[in-house]
């Protein structure tokens, strides 16, 4: 279990931004919808990684009544992009007090298919480029593609999924207990962002079946 809370077979993740948005003050300015769409791109890489499938979504509105829209906006574009089922969303919206940033929340809860694999003896890859901010707004090429990434898990070409976070490639491999044997062509302790780094976890015979699949941006670690 990683970054989720397990109840029975309920499987709860979440993801928040902050001063990310269309407001003044914002410190990165990006529309409403980029920033729910990346954080619901998060939350489900979450729920794939702890074999699981969305089924609900609570939204929180820090932002204004008419953020609301574009983040729920947001949030369908990433679901029809990865061709999975819209899940239901309840939230709420800060309505009393102006902020002079944005904010957004988003916990999604989802139902576990099947359950978590040892991960000893599988060959692992890095896909993607980590990416903060605005150098993801100049290179979004660069970024995990989760579309991909889903098919080939549905497909059977990868057993696991776990996605990079603030505490870079490294920290999740160590998590792991992987040892990379190879050099990384990027800096493997900076921010992956909203998990534009996702780790594949993948059997030693479909080695060569992922990295026709893939291609670009995937890097093998062990």
């Amino acid at each position: 279990m990683r970054n989720a809370v397990k109840i029975d077979e309920l499987i709860i993740t979440s993801d928040n931004s902050g001063a990310i948005g269309q407001k003044e003050q914002d410190v990165v300015q990006v529309p409403d919808e980029m920033t729910s769409y990346f954080s619901a791109r998060v939350n489900f890489l979450e729920q794939l990684a702890n074999f699981s499938k969305p089924t609900d979504l609570i939204l929180l509105n820090f932002s204004s009544d008419a953020a609301w829209q574009r983040y729920i906006s947001g949030i369908q574009k990433f679901f029809e992009e990865v061709n999975v089922e819209f899940p239901r969303i309840s939230g709420s919206t800060e309505t009393n007090i102006p902020t002079l940033q944005s904010g957004v929340g988003i916990t999604m809860i989802g139902k576990q298919f099947r359950n978590e694999k040892t991960v000893e003896n599988l060959h692992w890859y890095s896909y993607g480029m980590p990416l903060v901010g605005e150098q993801l707004l100049a290179t979004p090429e660069q970024v995990a593609d989760v579309k991909k990434v889903y098919q080939a898990f549905n497909e059977g070409l990868i057993e696991q999924v776990m996605p990079v976070g603030s505490k870079g490639v490294l920290h999740e491999l160590e998590n792991l207990g992987v040892m990379s044997q190879n050099s990384f062509p990027y800096d493997e302790t900076v921010s992956a962002g909203p998990s534009t780094v996702v780790l594949l976890g993948v059997e030693q015979n479909q080695m060569v079946e992922v990295e026709q699949f893939f291609e670009n941006y995937l890097h093998s670690i062990k």
